[in-house]
């Protein structure tokens, strides 16, 4: 009787947790929605053209190309510590800090699959096209819901399988783009292994963000502004000194000297591109880190795939790289994949709003929603 009377309250808690968050996010909607979605989308494509910039101009470090995309983090410090004063009150907090053994074991575990995952987008991006490299980056969003099936009860309905089967086509149709002929002379074993490098780069993103869901919910079950500054800053930390440690390792840091004097656009523009680099991933990082805090990793990714068209384009434009029928295909298959996600996300946030009592425009149920509609109303509150 008294389980189940501390179950209801339980049960109470959440709904009114889901509800005053529903309304935070309604009043303070319109600017910052707006802010961390041009975040993801801006900085995520910036900082690839300026990767790619890198690579075409002399640079061959692959390491160093790890490095500046972690080792930026201290840019957050300032917003971190304006931010956190005006989230006084810690919405969705229903559990006790973890201890510090655990908070510790949970950032290394993640910092260090980071590291090796940026170390493999590095890769991918040396030899690739940036446009074939930033299309096969999409795949990430399947790879973030099988993983999500697994460790956060995400729910594959019928449209999540669409965006699932749409996004792993888009992919593997990239395999069969004889491109590595016309590619500054890259042979195929090259392209292949970027190819392959990229593919796994987007299964470890995916993956890194299902264990971060995972860790709030089970480790440090608690979801707080600090609490996901904590993760995204002491994760950095640990991937970067993983990153720096390898390129120490590798001995990369012995040529690092010769390849700026040797930097076709001059020392100058060589050291401005690393740090801007730098600059737009941490760019990048806060407004998905927003997302994360404010919706869920899943939504936080595919805002970024939402981005894919841009860095293509740009491409094009930039880099003169050649936007042939299998390229074109892979985008639309890739968007199509998107936009089934975002209409799933639409339906469950609609059932989400209709279980706590919330008008919403247009009163038609979606029963292929209903799956996971559960599942949403669970992570929102937790």
């Amino acid at each position: 009787m008294f389980s189940r009377e501390k179950d209801q309250t339980q049960q109470m808690k959440k709904k009114e947790t889901t509800q005053e968050y529903l309304t935070q996010t309604n009043a303070n909607g319109g600017f910052w929605c707006l802010s961390t979605h041009s975040f993801v989308i801006s900085g995520q494509s910036v900082a690839t053209i300026l990767g790619r910039l890198y690579y075409d101009n002399g640079g061959n470090s692959k390491w160093l190309a790890t490095v500046v995309q972690l080792v930026g983090f201290p840019v957050l410090l300032p917003y971190y510590l304006f931010s956190i004063k005006s989230h006084t009150t810690t919405h969705r907090d229903d559990g006790k800090a973890a201890s510090h053994r655990n908070r510790v074991l949970v950032y290394l575990a993640l910092g260090v699959l980071v590291g090796g995952d940026c170390y493999l987008y590095s890769i991918g991006l040396l030899y690739l096209p940036v446009s074939t490299f930033s299309l096969i980056c999409a795949s990430q969003l399947a790879f973030n819901a099988f993983f999500s099936y697994f460790l956060n009860s995400q729910k594959l309905t019928p449209i999540i399988l669409n965006s699932l089967l749409l996004l792993t086509i888009s992919s593997t149709l990239l395999a069969f783009n004889n491109e590595e002929e016309n590619f500054k002379k890259v042979t195929k074993g090259q392209y292949v292994t970027s190819f392959i490098c990229t593919i796994g780069a987007s299964a470890g993103y995916g993956l890194s963000l299902s264990l971060q869901q995972l860790a709030f919910s089970k480790v440090l079950k608690r979801k707080t502004f600090s609490e996901v500054m904590d993760m995204i800053i002491y994760v950095s930390l640990v991937a970067s000194c993983v990153s720096v440690v390898g390129l120490f390792a590798s001995g990369e840091w012995e040529t690092l000297s010769s390849e700026m004097d040797s930097y076709k656009l001059g020392k100058v523009s060589y050291v401005m591109n690393l740090v801007w680099t730098a600059i737009t991933w941490q760019v990048f990082n806060i407004g998905s880190t927003w997302l994360i805090f404010e919706l869920s990793s899943l939504f936080s990714n595919a805002i970024g795939v939402l981005g894919l068209p841009v860095v293509p384009v740009l491409a094009v434009i930039i880099f003169h790289d050649k936007m042939n029928g299998l390229k074109v295909i892979s985008m639309i298959l890739a968007i199509w994949g998107f936009m089934s996600y975002v209409y799933q996300h639409y339906l469950d946030d609609k059932n989400l709003k209709k279980s706590l009592g919330i008008p919403t425009t247009g009163s038609s149920d979606s029963s292929e929603a209903e799956g996971s509609s559960g599942q949403k109303i669970q992570s929102s509150a937790s």
